[in-house]
Formats: C-alpha cells, structure tokens, sequence
C-alpha cells in the first residue's frame, strides 16, 4: 500500500517545523511527501523548499481544494494522505490508518483529532452534523482523552486535517471549491457515503491540530463563525433529497432568525450578524443552492445512521439551559461565600450544613420564618386588595387587558367627545402583566397592590446589602439591613398611598430599590459595566417614569448635578465616554422607550409631565413632604417625625458623615424641587390642577431611610474593624446617639404596620357611577349613545360632561385630562339651558349623545326648564332622584369617530426596536474565547 503524503501550506510558518518533524518520524514513511503553498506572505515557502526540496514543493495560489486538485494528476500512488500545515502526526499515526484501511477495507479514513498545543484535549473522532447544520463531534466541550473513545466505527466524514483516501476516490469526487477551508470535511464524507463508499475513523492514529482556521489564526476574509454556519448550512441543504430538502430549508431558515434574536438577546450582536449574513448567502442565493444539488442527482441516498439523531439539537437545548442554571447557582454559591465573614456570635443561624434541603433551611431559619409571617400579616391586612380593587386615585379597571392594548394601539379614542390624546405610559407594563395574567385586568391591578409592597421590601434588603459590603458590614449588619426593609417597605401604607389608591406611588416604592441598585454600578471602575449599569438603570427609571412621569424630571435634575460635579472635580475624566455616557443613558432611555406617549405630551400639552398616574387627588404640603404624608388616610405624622429626627442623628457618626450627608443632599434636592413645582398650576386643556409631588416625596422618605442605614452600618461593622480605629474614636458618644437613632427609627415600621392593620382606607369606596346602569351599559357597547352628564345650579353655573359607559376606566382619566373641551358643543350645551330649539334637539346627537342627565341632588329649576322642552322625552331610571331625558333622534354611528396621528403606528414600531435594542445592551457583554 502506497502513500502520498500531500501537505497544503498558507502562512504556516509557525507550525510547519512540529509538522515535518511529524513527517519525518513516521514509523512507516510516505512514499513521497508533496507541499503546496497557496500564496503565503511568510517563510512557508522557503521552509518547505529547504525541508523537502525544490521539486516537491508547488506553488498555486486559490483555495484547498483547488491546491489538491492542482496536484493529484502528479500523484500515482494508491493512497493521499492529505495534511494541513497546522497539523503534527503522532509518528504511528499514517501506520495506523493504514492497517485499519486494509482491516476494514475502507476507502477514507480518518485519524483522531487533538488539540494543539494542549494534546490531550480532544476535538474530533470522526464527524458527523445535525440538521439544524451544527457540526458535531459527539465530544463534551474540553473533554480528555482517556482512551473512551477509542474504537473503530463507520461515520459520515472525518477531518482532511490527517484524512487518508485512496486516490481513485478522490479523483472521481473530488473536494467541491463551494468549501474553500470550512466544511470540506463534511461534504466529501457525505458525498462519499452517498455514493455507496465507506469512510471509518482509526482512533489509534492521533494528530495534533491548532485549527488555525476556526480559531480564527488564519485569515478567511471574515468572521470564522459567519464561514462555518455559512459551509455547513450549504452542506446541510446540497445533500439534502426529496421532502427532506424542503424541510430543512424551511427549518434552517426559521431557526437561524430565532438563533439571531437569541444571540442578539445573548448580548453577541456579532454572532447575530454572522448567522443573518449566512442565510442570506445561503437562502438568498437559491441559484447556488440548485448547482449544487445539480452536482449531486446522480449520488443515491444517504445511509442510515450517520446523520446526527433528530432529537440532538434539543437535548444541547436542554443542556445549554442546565449549563446556564448550574453556573448562575455556583456564582451565587461563590458570591455568598466570599461575602461571608467568619462566624461570630450572631451567626447562629449560618451553622447548618451546605447540603440541607432549601425546605429545611427555609423551616430553620429565624430570617426566613421571620419574613414569610410578615407576608402573611400584610396580607392579611391587604385582603380587601383581592379581586376588584378600586377607589381614591385607583379607577376601576376594564373586564379585560384588551381595553388597555386597544388604547395603546389606536390614535384616535372614543372617550368623551372623542380624542387623539396619547394614553399613559403605565398601560404598556399593566397590559403585559394582565396578559400574562392570563388577559385579566382585575387579577393585574391586584397583584400590583398586594405584590409591590413585598418587591419594595426585598429590593431594599438587596441595596442595604450592597451599602452593608461596602461599609464592611458582617452578618451584624442584617439587623440595620432588615429594618431598612421593613421601614422602606412600610412607607406606601404609612404615607397613605396604598390606601389612597394612588398605584403610582406604590409601584415606584417597589422599583426605586432596584433603580438603586443598578446606579451602584455606575461607580464601577470597568467601562463596560459602567454602560450596562446605565442601560438597566434607564429601563427601570423609564418603568418607574411611567407610573410617576416626575420622576424623570427629578433624574434628569440628579444626573447634571453629577456631570457639574465631575466637570469641576474631574474635568479630564469627561473625555471617556465610558464616564460621562453611561448617565446619559439613564436619562436617555425613558423618552426613547415612551416614545408615543413622549410625543403625545409635546402635541398635547407638557404639564403632563408633571401629573401623577389615576384619577385626580390632593397633592401634599410643605408638613406633609418631611413626615411622608399624602392627604387623606395615612399614619400618624409624629411616625414621619421620628424618622426626621432619627435621619438628623444619623449626622453625629464621623466614618459614615460624608454618606449620610449626600442623602440628605438627595432629600434637600427633591424637596426643593417639589417646593418649585408645588408653585407650578398646570393649565390642561381640561382644566387648571396641581402638579404631582409623589415621587418627591418618596425620595425624600427614601433619602432619610437610606442615612439612617448608613449610620447604623457604620456603629454595627465587625469589631475587628472597630479595633483598628484609635481608642478615642471608639469612646465617642457616636455610639449612644447610633442607639438612640435606631430605636426611634424601629418606632416607626412596627408601630405604623400595627396602625395600618387597623385603619381605614379608599380601596373599598369607588367613585359612584352618575349614569343609570343601562344607559352605561348601552353606551359601552355603543359609543355614539353618549350620556351627557350636567352638574350644578341655575344660579351657581353648570358643569357637564360626556360619559361613554359608567364613567372613566382605569387609564382614561388622564387621556380626558388632556383632552379639550368641544367649543361647538359646549356652545349647544349653553344654548340647551338657556335658549333650547327644536333645531338643537337634532344637532346633539350628531355629537354622540342619546341621553341627558341629572345626578342626584338636581336643581328643581334645571329639572323644570329641561321638562319644559318640547321633543326631550323623560327616561325611566330606577332611581328617582336621577332625572333623565332622551334626545328625538337617534346619534349617527361615527359620531365619535376620528383620525389620530398618522405616525402612531411608526412610533410603537421605533418603540419595540429600541426596547429590543436596549434590553440587549443591558445583558452581560459575550466575549469570543478559542
């Protein structure tokens, strides 16, 4: 048995000398050794000329394939031995493949494949690919070689990297240029197989391979990604047949634009490309596809069992979720281990063993029994938030999350004399969370109440533990990270919000911690997580924005105080985006992604920045800013004074003075803020209101929760760290006011968690309807059969308004809000009560309204003049003290019909993009590894 041994050199230079020892040492030589340099820019040439002689090296510049195919005519031998220039035989490798060529009477085999320079990992013992067109080895990632792989068997294609074929196969065949370097392999083996030859791999033949080409060490003119999945898309498809074919084609095509928006999701927009631009040099090019099919009609079909198994894409489906589960476990294990000091006597409670169940840990643990009794207290008390829950700011929400996404989807709304009004910002997340909810808007709205207290509360443990590390807190800094918890978590029901129904506040408690914890990250000293900080924390502040819409006022505020402030310490470091942009990006995020809404209030009118989310309620006082009180039903203002008082005692502890001292920087901020705004009487075309202060006064309350947590962090750090202090500073009376401080401020959750049990609250007294039920009824299914509702007295003034069912919804308070009042109705409603004709009867219903109302108290004498009109019939209403009238003629359908801004459907597309786009910003940046 004959042997050529035929080496295909381009830029090699740096492996060839391991290579040709590898040659020379075989324990059974080639008959002849030929090199083939492709155009190499390095030593290759020289090296092979000096190694091998003049006459056994050729030049031909073009890709592998064409190399062999430049050389076979020359070879005479039975056998080629093919050899890539970054491939070192092991010196019984080519007598190895030799004796199981002649044992198995084989036509290609081929060697097993390790890696270079480790030589033990394993890469490849023959090969085969799936049909989602992914190479495969049947190897783990980094596996050794043991010996386990190491029998002889039939595969669909081995390596050209060592790859021994008999000359004559290798004539007819031939390697198709369609794979210049990736996929060469794959496709030669599968067309052999096809063509009823039989390719086995020796495992006992071992060579060493540094995969210059996939490792991305050798240029392919580009990515080596976009290569491979372009080759083994192509191979996948061209050697497909019958039914098979048009499957794949369509499953490759659907698959790779998940895999796309996986990987762009993964963070690795490169990978993304790669995979658009290798469809789209595979599907996209039908014509190239036909060729090669063409050149392959006369090959029969392919042989069972070499293929990779249909249900191998899914179990690495299976495996890559385990892998990413097992990892994100052991960091967590990791980061809590190197976060945990060494025991001390309060850690009683950490002695139990690493392999106890989470049941028994949850059943033995103080913290966790504590913390599920605080659940169910709250609860308990929240109960009346179970089922349809509305009253005070809170609306009453539609029957189903449809209402919410059809008033975020269309332009025009048909709500009072209709209107192109954009609709609040917080439908988006509230029809999202009703839809997973399974479309219901009631489930929605109560869980948002009865979970955003408990959210508020883990994502405050989560920002004292970061503040706790960071201050060098132990395990005896649970005890000031638990009541900050508590305390933080208590504000809504203490303030009264939660009671008053104002869910604005009470779902920008639950997200200001996290808001937090994410801006920790832009004091991180790497620039890539400076910038993922700033993207998440710009999709919680644009959450946030959207409950509260001052809080980006209030951001934008926080943001150029930091720029002045690193502009006047550090003006050099503005010179690095990576300093400067990520906070921009905070402040840049939310307008981007409200961008309907955004737009909506600059048509509109801007006040509405400035208004708090549902219906509208008393805005609080100067007194009620510093106690964290809204109007209405709230806890005790001496609970707020205490915190107050508390947050002053915070100032007396030198090491934490600075920090506390920025808090109520943050406090004086906001509060000066809400004192400007608080000024503001915002004119909407509905009317002049007061701009909402909610969002301010939730900072300050959470700028003295946070420097009484800095301050008892400081007097609760491990004593090693108080030692290394000098023995004066030990002694200060610091330590006496830390104390009194704490226990005013553990005054106030339990005390107001015990008032708020017991006090009363808004959520059961829901705004009556002013429109008897079926007139409501009929309206709701009917908008043109509006109800025009009229309030007041002859001699005070009337007001009046139009109903569309039984007054506004949960999300259409504020959409009316911004809606002007029809100057041509207006004036027919005038003339109605002042001067009534029988012209007039037929112009109100061409503004869609069927029915006059009076609610309940009626002027006598409004009641009398509209009696008094000729053609307005008196409705019947089961209540009699609601009198009712019903127009002659019958309102057009269209009535309330209209058109909204042309570019609305422009805007949520820009707006889903842009979430995309930002949502992967803010994943963990995907590094390439070899």
């Amino acid at each position: 048995m004959t042997v050529t041994a035929l080496l295909v050199s381009h830029d090699g230079a740096r492996w060839l000398p391991a290579v040709l020892s590898g040659l020379r040492d075989q324990q059974q030589p080639a008959a002849r050794v030929v090199a083939v340099d492709t155009g190499s820019a390095d030593a290759s040439t020289e090296m092979l000329v000096e190694a091998l002689g003049l006459d056994q090296v050729r030049q031909h510049r073009g890709s592998f394939p064409s190399a062999v195919a430049h050389v076979l005519p020359e070879i005479d031998t039975e056998w080629v031995w093919l050899l890539h220039d970054d491939v070192s035989p092991a010196p019984g490798a080519l007598a190895e493949l030799l004796r199981v060529a002649e044992e198995r009477g084989a036509d290609v085999v081929g060697p097993k494949i390790r890696e270079w320079p480790s030589l033990r990992r394993l890469l490849e013992v023959g090969v085969t690919v799936s049909a989602t067109a992914h190479r495969e080895t049947g190897l783990e990632r980094g596996e050794y070689d043991q010996g386990q792989h190491d029998s002889v068997r039939e595969v669909l294609a081995v390596n050209t990297a060592g790859m021994l074929v008999r000359r004559t196969v290798l004539e007819t065949l031939g390697l198709d240029e369609e794979f210049p370097v990736i996929g060469t392999d794959l496709d030669f083996g599968w067309r052999a197989a096809r063509a009823g030859l039989r390719t086995v791999v020796a495992p006992d033949a071992v060579v060493f391979h540094a995969e210059a080409a996939r490792s991305g060490q050798r240029d392919l003119g580009a990515r080596p990604h976009r290569v491979e999945r372009e080759a083994q898309m192509l191979v996948v498809l061209a050697n497909s047949t019958g039914w098979r074919a048009r499957w794949r084609w369509l499953r490759l095509l659907i698959g790779g634009l998940l895999r796309a928006l996986g990987l762009l999701l993964a963070r690795d927009p490169r990978a993304a490309a790669d995979e658009i631009a290798a469809l789209g040099a595979v599907h996209g090019r039908p014509g190239r596809l036909r060729r090669a099919r063409a050149r392959r009609r006369d090959l029969g079909p392919t042989p069972d069992g070499l293929l990779a198994p249909w249900w191998l894409p899914a179990r690495h489906g299976l495996d890559f979720v385990s892998d990413v589960v097992s990892a994100a476990l052991t960091q967590r294990r990791e980061t809590v281990d190197r976060r945990r000091p060494t025991p001390g006597p309060d850690a009683a409670d950490e002695d139990l063993d690493d392999d106890s169940g989470l049941l028994v840990r949850l059943v033995t643990s103080p913290w966790a029994l504590g913390t599920a009794l605080l659940l169910v207290v709250f609860w308990w008390g929240a109960r009346d938030a179970i089922g349809p829950v509305a009253g005070g700011a809170l609306a009453q929400a539609p029957d189903g999350v449809g209402r919410w996404w059809q008033l975020l989807g269309e332009g025009w709304h048909q709500l009072g004399q209709g209107t192109d009004a954009p609709a609040p910002a917080y439908l988006l997340p509230l029809a999202v969370l009703g839809t997973v909810l399974f479309g219901s808007a009631t489930a929605a709205v109560s869980a948002l109440m009865l979970l955003a207290v408990p959210l508020a509360g883990w994502g405050a443990w989560r920002f004292a533990r970061h503040l706790a590390t960071a201050f060098q807190g132990g395990l005896s800094a649970r005890w000031p990270a638990a009541w900050a918890a508590l305390t933080y978590a208590s504000l809504p029901l203490l303030s009264g919000a939660w009671g008053q129904g104002r869910f604005g506040v009470v779902v920008s408690t639950a997200l200001l911690p996290w808001l937090a914890t994410s801006a920790l990250g832009l004091l991180s000293p790497s620039g890539d997580r400076r910038w993922r900080a700033g993207w998440r924390s710009g999709v919680i502040l644009a959450l946030v924005t959207a409950f509260t819409p001052g809080a980006w006022l209030v951001a934008v505020l926080i943001v150029g105080t930091a720029l002045l402030g690193v502009a006047l310490v550090a003006r050099r470091s503005l010179a690095t985006p990576s300093v400067w942009g990520p906070l921009v990006a905070v402040v840049g995020v939310p307008p981007v992604l409200l961008l309907p809404g955004a737009l909506g209030m600059l048509r509109h009118d801007l006040g509405g920045l400035l208004l708090d989310a549902g219906l509208r309620m008393p805005a609080p006082d100067g007194v009620d800013m510093l106690v964290g009180r809204f109007p209405g039903p709230a806890a005790p203002a001496w609970l707020g004074v205490l915190l107050l008082v508390a947050a002053v005692l915070a100032l007396v502890p030198q090491r934490s003075r600075v920090a506390v001292t920025a808090c109520w920087l943050l406090a004086a901020v906001n509060g000066g803020f809400a004192l400007l705004v608080s000024r503001i009487r915002i004119e909407l075309p509905s009317g002049e209101v007061g701009a909402g202060l909610s969002f301010s006064v939730l900072m300050v309350q959470a700028a003295l929760v946070t420097s009484v947590l800095l301050a008892l962090l400081t007097l609760t750090r491990e004593p090693a760290a108080r030692t290394r202090e000098p023995a004066a500073r030990t002694r200060e009376p610091a330590v006496l006011v830390g104390a009194a401080a704490g226990l005013a401020a553990a005054v106030v959750p339990v005390v107001g968690l015990v008032w708020w049990l017991g006090a009363d609250d808004l959520l059961d007294d829901p705004t009556p309807s002013l429109v008897p039920a079926y007139m409501a009824q009929a309206a709701t299914e009917d908008p043109a059969r509006g109800v025009l509702v009229v309030r007041g007295a002859h001699d005070t003034g009337l007001q009046w308004v139009v109903r569309r069912g039984d007054g506004p919804r949960l999300g259409e308070a504020e959409i009316l809000s911004l809606t002007a009042p029809d100057a041509e109705l207006t004036a027919d409603v005038r003339a109605l009560f002042t001067a009534p004709t029988p012209e007039l009867l037929d112009t109100l219903p061409q503004h869609g309204i069927e029915h006059v109302v009076l609610p309940a108290p009626a002027d006598p004498e409004v009641v009398a003049g509209l009696d008094a009109i000729s053609g307005l019939t008196r409705a019947s209403t089961s209540d009699r003290e609601t009198p009712a009238w019903r127009l002659p003629s019958d309102a057009p359908r269209d009535a309330v019909s209209g058109d909204g801004p042309a570019l609305l459907p422009w805007l949520i597309g820009l707006q889903v993009v842009a979430l995309l786009v930002v949502l992967v910003l803010c994943g963990p940046t995907r590094r390439e590894t070899r």
